[in-house]
C-alpha cells in the first residue's frame, strides 16, 4: 500500500486523512515493538529482580546503538520521502545501500565492545557485582542482534517514508511473535528447552531481529523498492554527502539524547535496584503511551519530506501548523491511557516488585504524563518537521546544550549535591523537555528549517 496524495494542496480533512493513514500502522508497528521490550520485562518479572534489573541496564547501552539506527534512519527516511515525492526511485535505493553501509559498521563496532568488555560497560550503569555479572552475560548475547536491527530499520524506514506502511508492521509482528515464543520457551524450559533465565531473553532477542532481516530481503527481491547489496559498496561521493550532512546530525541528536538518557538511569542505578526496577517498569508505561505521539511525528516526517521534496512550500508551512495541533491532542489522550492502566500495571507488579519499588512505580506513571506532552511536542517539532524539513542540526545543537548543560547538571546537583530522595531525582529528570521547548518553538516560527535537499539526476551520475 502506497500513501501519497501530493499534486495539490490538501485541505484539512485530507491531510489528517492521509496522516493518519501514514499514522496508524506506524502506530501498531511501535505498539509491537514496544511489547518485543515490554515481554522482556514482563517475562523477566519471573526470573527475579535482580535479572529485570540487569537486563534494564543492559538495555542502556542497547539503546546507544539503537540512537545511533534510528539517526541513520532518520537520514534515510528524510532522503527517500524527498526523493520519492520527486518521483526518483532509482536514488531511494542507492540511499538505502549507504545506510546499510553505516548501520553495518557500527553495528560491528558496538558488538565488538559488548563482547570483549560486557564488564566494564555494566560498570557505568551499577555498582551492584550480582547485577554487573547478570547483565554482562545477557550483554554479550544481545549484541549479536545489533547488525540485524541496523539492516531491518534502513530497510523498513525506507518504505515507511514513500508511504508502504503495511510489510514494516508484519515484520514486527512475526518480530513480537518470535521473542515471545522463545522468551517463554527459554525462561520457562518448554518443549524440553534449557531454562536459561535472562540469557534465554537474549537469544529470544537476537532470533527476533534475524526474523526482520530475512522477511525484508525476501519481500525485496519483487518490492517497489529494494535493498541493493551493490550500493552498499557502490560509492556515489555527492549523495552520501547529503547523507552524511541529513543523518550524522539527527545520529548526533538521537546518540546525545541517549547518552544523556543512559547516564540520568546510571544516576538512579546507583540510588538503589528499588528505584531501577521501578524505572524499567516506567519506561514501559511510558513507551506504551507515547506510542501514538510518535507515530504522528513520524507520519509528519513523511508528510512534510514528500511536500517539499514535491517543491509545495507555502502548503508545507499549513501542514506543519495543522501536524502540530493534532499531535498535542494525540499526546493528551495518551496521557490518559497512561494514567487509566496505572491501577492495572501496579496490580500486576505488586508480587514481583519489593513495596519500596512499588511506591516508587505508583507515583513514577503520574510523573511521566506530563513529561510525554512536552516529548510529544518536541518530538513532533524536531523529529517531524525539522528533519522532514532537511533542518537536522538544530535538534543537535539543542539537545546537546539543553541535555548536558542543564538536564544533567541539575539531575546530578539533585542527586550528589543535595542529595535529594530517589524519587525527587526522578522528578528533576522529567522536566528535561520543558527546559528546550521555548527555544524550540522559536526555531519553528521563522521556518528556516523547511529545505528541499533533492539534486537532478545529472548531479548524481
Amino acid at each position: 500500500m502506497t500513501t501519497n496524495l501530493l499534486g495539490k494542496e490538501l485541505s484539512t480533512k485530507e491531510l489528517y486523512k492521509w496522516t493518519l493513514t501514514l499514522a496508524v500502522p506506524i502506530m501498531i508497528q511501535n505498539l509491537i515493538s514496544t511489547l518485543v521490550g515490554t515481554a522482556d520485562t514482563v517475562m523477566l518479572g519471573y526470573v527475579g529482580q535482580t535479572a529485570m534489573a540487569a537486563s534494564s541496564l543492559a538495555n542502556q547501552y542497547t539503546f546507544v546503538i539503537f540512537c545511533i539506527f534510528f539517526g541513520l534512519a532518520t537520514g534515510t527516511s528524510v532522503m527517500a520521502a524527498q526523493y520519492y515525492g520527486k518521483k526518483d526511485l532509482e536514488t531511494v535505493e542507492r540511499i538505502i545501500g549507504i545506510s546499510g553501509r553505516f548501520s553495518i559498521l557500527f553495528a560491528i563496532l558496538f558488538t565488538s565492545l559488548s563482547l570483549l568488555f560486557p564488564q566494564t560497560i555494566m560498570k557505568i550503569f551499577s555498582s551492584d557485582p550480582e547485577t554487573i555479572e547478570v547483565g554482562a552475560q545477557y550483554l554479550r548475547i544481545v549484541s549479536i542482534s545489533f547488525v540485524f536491527m541496523g539492516i531491518s530499520q534502513t530497510y523498513t524506514s525506507a518504505l515507511r517514508s514513500i508511504g508502504k506502511i503495511i510489510f514494516p508492521s508484519v515484520v514486527s509482528v512475526v518480530s513480537l511473535c518470535v521473542n515471545i515464543f522463545l522468551n517463554a520457551s527459554f525462561i520457562f524450559g518448554l518443549f524440553g528447552l534449557p531454562k536459561l533465565g535472562v540469557l534465554g531473553v537474549a537469544l529470544g532477542t537476537v532470533c527476533a531481529r534475524f526474523s526482520e532481516v530475512l522477511l525484508c530481503f525476501l519481500y525485496s527481491i519483487k518490492g517497489e523498492i529494494k535493498f541493493r547489496l551493490k550500493y552498499i559498496f557502490n560509492h556515489n561521493g555527492i549523495l552520501t554527502r547529503d547523507f552524511v550532512k541529513i543523518s550524522f546530525p539527527a545520529m548526533g541528536n538521537d546518540l546525545i539524547w541517549g547518552l544523556a538518557t543512559s547516564v540520568f538511569t546510571a544516576i538512579l542505578g546507583h540510588m538503589g535496584n528499588d528505584i531501577i526496577a521501578a524505572n524499567a517498569v516506567a519506561i514501559m508505561v511510558v513507551n506504551i503511551g507515547a506510542i501514538a505521539e510518535r507515530g504522528f511525528a513520524n507520519a509528519t516526517t513523511v508528510v512534510i519530506g514528500q511536500s517539499l521534496g514535491a517543491n509545495q512550500i507555502e502548503a508545507t508551512k499549513k501542514y506543519s501548523k495543522k501536524l502540530l495541533i493534532l499531535t498535542i491532542i494525540v499526546a493528551v489522550f495518551g496521557c490518559f491511557i497512561m494514567v487509566g492502566i496505572r491501577p492495572l500495571i501496579l496490580k500486576f507488579y505488586e508480587n514481583k516488585l519489593s513495596p519500596k519499588a512499588l511506591s516508587y512505580l505508583s507515583t513514577m506513571i503520574f510523573m511521566t504524563t506530563y513529561r510525554m506532552i512536552g516529548e510529544g511536542i518536541n518530538t513532533c517539532l524536531i523529529c517531524g518537521c525539522f528533519r522532514g524539513g532537511g533542518d537536522s542540526r538544530y535538534g543537535f545543537i539543542m539537545d546537546t546544550i539543553m541535555m548536558w548543560g542543564v538536564a544533567l547538571p541539575l539531575m546530578v546537583l539533585a542527586a550528589y549535591v543535595f542529595k535529594f530522595p530517589a524519587i525527587w531525582v526522578y522528578f528533576v529528570m522529567t522536566l528535561d523537555e520543558y527546559e528546550k521547548m521555548p527555544f524550540v518553538f522559536m526555531h519553528f516560527s521563522k521556518y528556516k528549517w523547511m529545505k528541499n535537499i533533492t539534486r537532478d539526476k545529472s548531479e548524481l551520475n
